[in-house]
């Protein structure tokens, strides 16, 4: 199927791009915590250490952080949908009755996550009705083993472990079936 680049045909063709899911988090004014679900997360070079993400600059989140210059991106897990429902959501308080700390180099650090990146506001480029955030990397942070969270076609979604087969055990490979998620 060809067309013209619609909102609803770009959501549709892009969503065939599985994609990680995040929580980037921060600091608003007063140093009250903010974050947001995103799935738009990627690295950009090695040398200097660079991130981006893309946020909807009408946001509730991105904007209020914007300004303190420090971010940190939560990498999810395949069971941390309880996380999505709480910043990927538009209402409620995303940091009421959850556990977190806060970072010295990016924003609060969430529980239970894959790995933790904490960088700096590096660059921000308007794009459309998002903003490109480029950020320098600060610093690292091994979290939990696992699974990642997924988003294709419009879904949350894991991935799932392989078991071998029978061929497989009678070929002597079972052995070689074991998955790569930690």
């Amino acid at each position: 199927m060809t067309g013209a680049p619609t909102p609803e045909r770009m959501r549709h063709a892009l969503g065939h791009f599985a994609t990680g899911v995040t929580i980037v988090t921060g600091f608003a004014a007063g140093a009250a915590p903010v974050g947001f679900a995103c799935q738009s997360f990627a690295s950009v070079s090695l040398h200097p250490p660079l991130v981006l993400f893309c946020a909807d600059h009408r946001g509730r989140s991105w904007p209020r952080m914007r300004d303190h210059g420090r971010f940190t991106v939560n990498v999810l897990g395949h069971d941390q949908r309880d996380l999505i429902a709480r910043f990927g959501s538009a209402d409620g308080a995303r940091f009421e009755g959850l556990d977190w700390s806060p970072s010295e180099h990016g924003g609060p650090s969430l529980p239970g996550v894959l790995m933790r990146v904490h960088c700096s506001v590096e660059q921000v480029h308007v794009a459309g009705d998002h903003d490109v955030v480029v950020g320098r990397v600060l610093d690292l942070e091994d979290g939990e083993s696992g699974r990642p969270m997924l988003f294709y076609r419009g879904r949350l979604t894991v991935t799932e472990r392989r078991t071998s087969s029978v061929s497989d055990e009678t070929d002597g490979a079972a052995g070689a079936m074991d998955d790569y998620w930690g």
